[in-house]
C-alpha cells in the first residue's frame, strides 16, 4: 500500500494551511526553507519544539540554497528524535526524505514524505484529538488521502502497529460524524475485508512455511539441528496460534459490524423518511410564511392608504379654507383698491407738503455745509491764535532778554560816561577844550569801540522792529479774537436755524406718517427709497470730505493713527456695501410690490394674496432693518466726527509742541550768543579804558 507523494504533498499543503503561521505555504517553493514546517511543529508541540529551537531556524533564506538545506536538515533530525525520544517508535532510513532536493529543487516528492513525518508527529502527540479533528474539516479527497498516509506510516514500523488500532478508531469515529455513516461502514468493511484476505494469505504462507519445517522435522539431521527445528515449530504453533485468535476475533468483528452496519441502513431509511416529513412541513411553513408576508405587505398598503386618506381629508378641508380665505383677500383687495385711489388724492394733496419737506431738506443741508465750513474755519482761528500765543511768549522772552542787555548797556554807558568825565576836568585846565566842541565829540566817538557801536545801532533798531511786531501781534489776535467770536456767534446761530429746521422736518415727516401709514402704497415705498438712496448718497459725500480733511491733517509720522483710519475706512465701506446690497434687494420688493398692486386683476386667484402678504411681511422686515442700519450709521458717524475731532486736536497739540520745542531749541542759542557778544563787548571796552587812563595820566604827569 503506497500513496503518490506528489498527491499527497498537495494534500497536505492543504493540511498545513489550516495551522495559520506567519510565513506562507501555499506551494512547496514555500515550503522549501523549512520556516513553514518549523512554525506548524511548534504549533504541534510547543514543549519539544520550542522558541530556542524555532530561533535557530534561520528567516527567509530564500536566495541561498545551503541555509535552506541547513533548516531542513534541522527539522530532519529534530522529527527523528520526537520520533525516537517523546513517542517512542524509530525511523527507518529508507523513509527519510532528502533535504537536498527539497532545499534545491523544491522535489515534492521528498517534501510529501518530509510532511507525511509531520503527520505522524501531529497524530502521535497529546493534542492529537485535536489535529486529528482538523483533518475531519478537510474536504473529502483530502482527507482519503491524509487517511492512506497514515496507515501508510502505521505498517512502516512495528510500534505504530500497536497504537494502530486506537488511531484507526479514532480516525473512523470521527470520520463517521463527520461523513456519511453509510459510505464509512462500507469503507471500514473494506478495510476489514482487505486486512483479513491479507491475514489469511499470511496465514496460508504460514502453514507453508509450517509444512516445510515439518518435513524438515521429518528428515534425520542431528540432535542440534532437530533442538533448534524443535523450538522453531514451537514458535511457529505458537504464532499460529495467535494468529488463529486474532482471525477468529476478526471474524466475530465482521460479524459484529455486519450487525452494525444492517442496523444502521435502517437507522439511515429512518432517517431519509424522517426528512422526507420534515422536508413536506419546511415547504408548508415556507408557504405559510409567503402567505404571512403577502398579508403583511397588504396590511402595510392597507395603512398606507388610509394615512393617505386622512391626507386627502386633511387637504380637502385647508382646500375649503383656502378658498375661504381666498373670497376674503379678493374682499379685501377690493377695498385696498379702493383705499388706494383715496389715498393717490391724499398723496396728491401731500405733493406741495413733499416740496416743502425738500426745499427743508436742502436747506438744513446747505447749514450744515455752512456749519462745518464756520466750524473748520473756528478750528483754523483757534490754531492761529495759539501759534500767536506761541510767538507772543517768544516776542515776550525776547523783550525780557533785551531789557536785560539795555541795562548792560546802561551800565556800560554810565561806565563811558566816566570815562568822559576826565576829558571835561582837562577842558576846565584848559578852555580851549571844551566838551561841547566838535573835537571833543569826535574824541568821545573815536573813544568807543566799534563793535559796541554796532552793537548799540544794531539793538536800537531790533528794539524798534520788536516793539512793531509786538503792535501788529496784537492787533492780529484781537482781530482773530474778533473773528472767533463772530464764528461762535454765527455757529450758535446755524444750530439753533439746524434745530429748527430738524423740527419742522420732523413735523412734516410726522404729517406725512399720519397720512400715509395706514397702508404700504407703491409710491411711498419709492419715496422712501429714494429718501434713502439720498441719505446714502450725502453720507458718501461727507465721508469723501471728511477722508479728505483727514488726509490734509494726517501727520506723516504717525503710523497708530493711519492704521486706526484704514480700519475705520474699511469697517464703513463694509457697512456702504451692506447698505447698497439692503437697498438693492429693498428696490426689487418695491418693484414687486408695485406690479402687483397695479396689476391685481392679472394674479391667480388663490396665489397672490398670500404672496402680497408675505412681501408686506418682508418689506416691514426691511423697513425695520434699514431703521436698525440708519441708527448705526448715525452712531458711527457720530463715532467718526468724534475720532475726527480728537485727530485734529491731536494734530494741533503736536504742532503746538513740536513749534514750543523748537522755540526754546532756539531760545538758548540766542541767549548764548548774546552772552558771548557781551563778553566780547565788555572786553573790548576795559581795553580802550585801560589805554584811555594811561593817556591821561601822562599829560597830569608831565604838568
Amino acid at each position: 500500500m503506497s500513496v503518490d507523494k506528489a498527491e499527497l504533498c498537495g494534500s497536505l499543503l492543504t493540511w498545513l494551511q489550516m495551522f495559520h503561521v506567519p510565513p506562507p505555504c501555499t506551494s512547496p517553493q514555500d515550503l522549501s526553507s523549512g520556516l513553514a514546517v518549523a512554525h506548524v511543529l511548534n504549533q504541534i508541540d510547543p514543549s519539544w519544539f520550542n522558541e530556542a529551537w524555532l530561533q535557530g531556524i534561520s528567516d527567509d533564506p530564500s536566495p541561498n540554497c545551503r541555509l535552506k538545506v541547513t533548516n531542513l536538515k534541522t527539522i530532519l533530525q529534530s522529527l527523528v528524535e520526537y520520533s525516537q525520544d517523546v513517542l517512542g517508535h524509530p525511523i527507518l532510513e529508507q523513509h527519510l526524505p532528502d533535504v537536498s532536493l527539497i532545499g534545491e529543487f523544491s522535489d515534492p516528492e521528498e517534501l510529501g514524505k518530509l510532511l507525511q513525518l509531520v503527520l505522524g508527529c501531529a497524530i502521535s502527540c497529546e493534542k492529537k484529538q485535536e489535529h486529528i479533528q482538523r483533518i475531519m474539516t478537510l474536504e473529502e479527497s483530502v482527507q482519503h488521502v491524509v487517511m492512506e498516509a497514515i496507515q501508510e506510516l502505521i505498517s512502516m514500523s512495528t510500534p505504530l502497529q500497536l497504537m494502530s488500532k486506537d488511531i484507526s478508531d479514532s480516525l473512523y469515529y470521527f470520520l463517521s460524524e463527520e461523513a456519511d455513516e453509510g459510505d464509512d461502514l462500507r469503507q471500514r468493511c473494506l478495510d476489514l475485508e482487505r486486512q483479513l484476505v491479507l491475514l489469511s494469505e499470511e496465514k496460508q504462507s504460514l502453514a507453508q512455511e509450517n509444512a516445510v519445517l515439518r518435513e524438515r522435522v521429518g528428515q534425520p539431521e542431528g540432535e542440534g539441528t532437530t533442538g533448534l527445528t524443535t523450538k522453531k515449530l514451537l514458535l511457529l504453533q505458537s504464532q499460529l496460534e495467535q494468529l488463529q485468535e486474532e482471525n477468529f476475533r476478526l471474524e466475530n468483528g465482521r460479524e459484529d459490524e455486519r450487525l452494525r452496519c444492517a442496523e444502521l441502513e435502517r437507522e439511515v431509511m429512518e432517517l431519509q423518511q424522517r426528512n422526507q416529513a420534515l422536508t413536506s412541513l419546511a415547504q408548508e411553513a415556507q408557504a405559510l410564511k409567503d402567505e404571512m408576508d403577502e398579508l403583511r405587505q397588504s396590511s402595510e398598503r392597507a395603512g398606507q392608504l388610509e394615512a393617505t386618506l386622512s391626507s386627502c381629508r386633511r387637504r380637502l378641508g385647508e382646500l375649503r379654507e383656502l378658498r375661504r380665505q381666498v373670497r376674503q383677500l379678493e374682499e379685501r383687495n377690493a377695498g385696498h383698491a379702493e383705499r388706494t385711489r383715496q389715498l393717490e388724492d391724499e398723496l396728491r394733496r401731500a405733493g406741495s407738503l413733499r416740496a416743502q419737506l425738500e426745499a427743508q431738506r436742502r436747506q438744513v443741508q446747505e447749514l450744515q455745509g455752512q456749519w462745518q465750513e464756520e466750524a473748520m474755519k473756528a478750528e483754523k482761528w483757534l490754531f492761529e491764535c495759539r501759534n500767536l500765543e506761541e510767538k507772543y511768549d517768544l516776542v515776550t522772552k525776547e523783550k525780557e532778554r533785551l531789557l536785560a542787555e539795555r541795562d548792560s548797556l546802561r551800565e556800560a554807558n554810565e561806565e563811558l560816561r566816566c570815562a568822559q568825565m576826565q576829558p571835561r576836568g582837562l577842558s576846565q585846565a584848559d578852555p580851549s577844550l571844551d566838551p561841547t566842541s566838535p573835537a571833543v565829540e569826535n574824541l568821545a566817538a573815536e573813544i568807543l569801540p566799534a563793535e559796541l557801536r554796532e552793537t548799540l545801532l544794531r539793538l536800537q533798531l531790533e528794539n524798534k522792529r520788536l516793539c512793531q511786531q509786538e503792535a501788529a501781534d496784537r492787533e492780529r489776535q484781537e482781530e482773530l479774537q474778533r473773528h472767533l467770536e463772530e464764528a461762535n456767534g454765527g455757529r450758535r446761530l446755524n444750530q439753533q436755524q439746524l434745530s429748527e429746521l430738524r423740527a419742522q422736518v420732523e413735523d412734516l415727516q410726522k404729517a406725512l406718517q399720519e397720512q400715509g401709514g395706514k397702508t404700504e402704497d407703491s409710491t411711498l415705498l419709492k419715496r422712501k427709497l429714494e429718501e434713502h438712496l439720498q441719505k446714502l448718497h450725502e453720507a458718501e459725500l461727507e465721508l469723501q470730505r471728511k477722508r479728505e480733511y483727514i488726509e490734509e491733517l494726517e501727520p506723516p509720522a504717525d503710523s497708530n493713527t493711519a492704521r486706526r483710519i484704514e480700519e475705520l475706512q474699511h469697517s464703513l465701506q463694509k457697512k456702504d456695501a451692506d447698505l447698497r446690497a439692503m437697498e438693492d434687494r429693498y428696490r426689487r420688493y418695491v418693484d414687486r410690490a408695485v406690479m402687483q398692486t397695479l396689476e391685481p386683476k392679472q394674479r391667480p386667484p388663490g396665489g397672490a394674496p398670500p404672496e402680497l402678504h408675505s412681501l408686506r411681511t418682508q418689506l416691514r422686515e426691511r423697513d425695520v432693518r434699514i431703521r436698525h442700519l440708519e441708527m448705526d450709521f448715525e452712531k458711527s458717524r457720530s463715532q467718526r466726527e468724534q475720532e475726527e475731532k480728537l485727530l485734529i486736536s491731536a494734530w494741533y497739540n503736536m504742532g503746538m509742541a513740536l513749534q514750543q520745542r523748537a522755540g526754546e531749541e532756539r531760545a538758548p542759542a540766542h541767549a548764548q550768543s548774546f552772552l558771548a557778544q557781551q563778553r566780547l563787548a565788555t572786553n573790548a571796552r576795559r581795553g580802550p579804558l585801560g589805554r584811555l587812563t594811561s593817556l591821561n595820566m601822562r599829560p597830569t604827569d608831565k604838568h
